[in-house]
């Protein structure tokens, strides 16, 4: 008899405590309706376990919040982390191929809400999958985002976790520099036509969190085209860039004439950083602000 109440004890005990796990355990997927930037609105049913991702910032951050493994779609474009390599890649991420996307069975997809993707949102939707657009192009934008995507995977305390980290990161990198002198950098994103990160861009952001201005801050376009000989009026101290850059700007001879190509001041960043504001913005601004600023501790 002892032997029989000792096993009922120990299975109350279980009992209880299955019921604490249960009752604090997180709501699975969003209750509420969430609403995209296309003003659409959706609920998800349950915890949706094949997501298409057709947007590399929004691929980045479903891994970012853990539910990288849920992913069956992505673009051609989509490259980090490495591991969505092995993720079925299903075309571009404007006017996506719709069969190809519905043949892999999604219960989420997740586009960006270009004009150019109005239509395969809505066929999505008429399909019967809950489908989510946003646009993602500032660090405004990611931190919102990144909440939203924790709502609908239902995991929004490891979405919590990665926007403190990133804002944590942001915060520290932006008073490190506060105080210091701030040179002026231009970063091409195109060579003919020239194209310049402006001050509409969230890499315009980066420029001031690592301590820098931008010396076409004031052109409110994300990628304003600039003319040549208006860059070398401005004649910024540094110019960011890939490896393309500095070959551009070691073999073109209108280069030379900028006084950051003689002072060997062209600078090489990891050229991933421009494919959009992701969880990783944090790191990309603080590699920067080691670049421009050696002598720093971050």
């Amino acid at each position: 008899m002892l032997f029989y109440r000792k096993c009922y004890s120990a299975l109350v005990i279980a009992a209880i405590s299955l019921c604490q796990l249960a009752c604090t355990r997180e709501a699975p997927v969003a209750s509420t309706p969430v609403t995209d930037d296309f003003g659409d609105t959706l609920v998800v049913g349950g915890a949706p376990m094949r997501i298409v991702s057709l947007n590399p910032t929004t691929t980045e951050l479903v891994y970012a919040i853990g539910a990288g493994a849920r992913l069956v779609g992505r673009t051609s474009y989509d490259a980090i982390p490495a591991e969505v390599r092995s993720v079925p890649d299903l075309g571009p991420g404007l006017r996506p191929n719709i069969e190809a996307v519905l043949a892999v069975h999604p219960d989420l997809i997740l586009l960006y809400a270009s004009a150019d993707n109005r239509a395969a949102a809505q066929r999505f939707r008429s399909s019967g999958i809950a489908t989510a657009s946003y646009k993602i192009d500032r660090i405004a934008d990611m931190i919102r985002v990144t909440r939203l995507l924790g709502r609908l995977t239902g995991d929004t305390a490891a979405a919590s976790r990665t926007v403190d980290s990133v804002t944590a990161t942001i915060k520290r990198v932006r008073a490190l520099t506060a105080n210091l002198p701030h040179p002026t950098v231009f970063w091409p994103l195109w060579d003919a036509p020239l194209l310049s990160v402006g001050g509409g861009s969230w890499l315009n952001e980066l420029i001031e969190i690592a301590g820098a201005r931008n010396v076409f801050a004031e052109l409110p376009q994300p990628s304003p085209t600039v003319a040549f000989e208006e860059l070398l009026k401005r004649d910024p101290d540094f110019i960011l860039g890939g490896t393309t850059t500095r070959r551009r700007a070691a073999t073109d001879q209108r280069w030379q004439a900028l006084r950051a190509v003689r002072q060997n001041h062209v600078l090489v960043i990891d050229s991933t950083i421009a494919n959009g504001p992701s969880a990783r913005v944090g790191a990309s601004a603080e590699s920067i602000a080691r670049l421009l600023h050696p002598d720093v501790k971050f």
